[in-house]
């Protein structure tokens, strides 16, 4: 049964008014200024600011992050005002919300987008919360979090979801409502939260406004993406783990480099107002960076230890970034090249040299059986026979061969076991090994690969993709035609990856099947079908 996203009349029209006129009301100001006197007003709101939902993020043992962003409609905007206003957070140990174990107030205003994060602290390990937020008279939906287990605890399972690339245009949130009824510890989402882009071809559903380059029309796009309720109802049900890839500022940038040779002074003021936006509508600690270069720095790569049994890197494979290798003078940005001298310079870094060294002296030190490394795209070989030499695609870690040895040079000397990476931005699910060598397999095989296919966002046609896995041997699974999320399930013995899918568009058909299994077992790299 094809879904639907039709919106009633009124929230149509509620909806089109904010949009159109919220870009006068709002401005770029540092994250960490001051904040004026809350105003007691609206004593009652004509239309609930919670239209955009709630959230949870970043699980540790004893915090969590939740956020909510309050979205003022022109009926209740007068009445607000500009001022400062009160929200109100409780915090319960059951679904019932008769348990109160928490309360807070939060204030925000119109220089934050009304956006209200919470860092709860002195939570108990590995249990349940429900929350919600207030402001007068208004209540937001109920939220479901989790908390990581204590750092020494034995734990026998995590289960979480791996998501990446949600195009809005390009088919139902679906998979976010499947998501919502999986019983998981959190939600692991690898980047390409909203699109900047549009493609008209595949549009199923139309971005309002064009391409966004201005907070203001960063905070509208996520508005739109935030007003999906199936994208609500997995915020609701599960914290998030969150990182970043491209299309939350614009298509292949690097660093503070895009593809139209922006002066990067320039570029950066756009970066920032991107991350900015970023910060507001999603439930992280640390906002942007208000003394860096135009304030477009925002520190996002973490790590989360859950309990003994895994340590979770999350990496930033954008901001820190080399530019990509042998750019095409016209157009910047990746593509697929030859005989390019500049993909083997040792100073090129995927994810940064400090970034690198912080990885390594992590990985380094970690006790605990399971490495997970979550970063945005795929780290296994895809080149293909070229006329001469082979033809690599730069944007992903093809394009960054040295920085992709090196990261695995640091599992060999370091005589690391059971590291897996975990990424997406592709649109399709993989399952690779990964070793010093690519493709040669009198070269061990180190670690073990899984790449989620996109929420939504189309994949690339079968003809090519054939090409590709016939070329590269340590693809052991790539298949871009369907829709969906991966959910991956660690216990002390074992990783194992379940790719969940449906048709494309997303939306098309009812219900997901599994479109193939792998097992990593203890102690023994490389992916096996189950």
């Amino acid at each position: 049964m094809r879904l639907t996203n039709r919106m009633s009349q009124m929230k149509r029209r509620d909806f089109n008014h904010y949009l159109q006129r919220s870009a006068l009301a709002l401005a770029l100001t540092p994250w960490l200024s001051a904040v004026a006197a809350p105003a007691d007003r609206p004593r009652v709101w004509r239309i609930s600011p919670f239209a955009l939902g709630v959230a949870s993020g970043r699980p540790r043992a004893d915090s969590v992050v939740l956020w909510t962003r309050l979205l003022i409609s022109d009926e209740d905007r007068a009445a607000a005002g500009a001022d400062a206003l009160r929200v109100q957070v409780e915090v319960f140990a059951d679904a019932a919300l008769k348990q109160r174990v928490h309360s807070a107030e939060v204030v925000t205003d119109a220089t934050r987008g009304h956006s209200v994060h919470l860092h709860l602290q002195h939570l108990q390990p590995s249990t349940d919360y429900w929350y919600r937020f207030k402001q007068s008279d208004a209540l937001s939906a109920v939220g479901h979090t989790r908390t990581a287990p204590a750092l020494n605890a034995d734990v026998r399972l995590l289960r979480m979801a791996l998501t990446s690339c949600q195009h809005y245009e390009q088919g139902q949130y679906v998979a976010h409502q499947d998501i919502a009824q999986q019983p998981l510890d959190f939600v692991l989402f690898m980047g390409d939260y909203i699109y900047e882009s549009t493609n008209s071809q595949y549009a199923l559903r139309k971005h309002l406004g064009g391409e966004p380059k201005t907070l203001a029309q960063y905070r509208d796009r996520y508005t739109q993406y935030k007003s999906d309720p199936m994208l609500q109802a997995a915020h609701a049900a599960h914290p998030w783990v969150m990182m970043w890839d491209d299309h939350e500022v614009v298509n292949d940038y690097a660093n503070d480099q895009d593809r139209s040779y922006t002066d990067p002074k320039t570029f950066l003021l756009r970066r920032a107002a991107a991350y900015q936006a970023y910060f507001e509508h999603q439930p992280v600690l640390i906002g942007p960076d208000v003394n860096s270069p135009q304030r477009a720095s925002m520190r996002l790569y973490d790590q989360l230890s859950w309990g003994n049994l895994a340590d979770v890197w999350t990496l930033d494979c954008r901001q820190y970034r080399s530019a990509q290798a042998c750019r095409d003078p016209v157009r910047g940005g990746g593509r697929m090249v030859t005989q390019c001298d500049e993909l083997n310079d040792p100073q090129r870094s995927m994810l940064g040299m400090a970034q690198e060294r912080w990885l390594s002296e992590r990985l380094r030190a970690s006790k605990r059986t399971w490495k997970v490394l979550a970063q945005a795209t795929l780290i296994a070989p895809t080149s293909i026979p070229a006329p001469v030499g082979r033809a690599t695609y730069t944007d992903a870690w093809d394009g960054y061969p040295q920085a992709r040895q090196r990261l695995l040079q640091t599992v060999v000397d370091a005589q690391l076991k059971n590291v897996v990476t975990l990424g997406g931005d592709v649109h399709m699910n993989v399952a690779a090994n990964l070793r010093l060598e690519p493709n040669n397999p009198s070269s061990p095989i180190v670690a073990s690969e899984f790449v989620t296919t996109s929420i939504t966002s189309r994949g690339m046609g079968d003809n090519v993709l054939a090409v590709i896995k016939a070329n590269n041997p340590d693809l052991l699974h790539a298949r871009a035609d369907e829709r969906g999320y991966s959910l991956i399930s660690v216990t002390p013995e074992s990783l194992r990856c379940d790719f969940k899918t449906t048709a494309f568009p997303a939306g098309s058909e009812a219900g997901f099947k599994t479109q193939a299994s792998f097992v990593v077992h203890k102690d023994q790299a490389g992916p096996q079908m189950v």
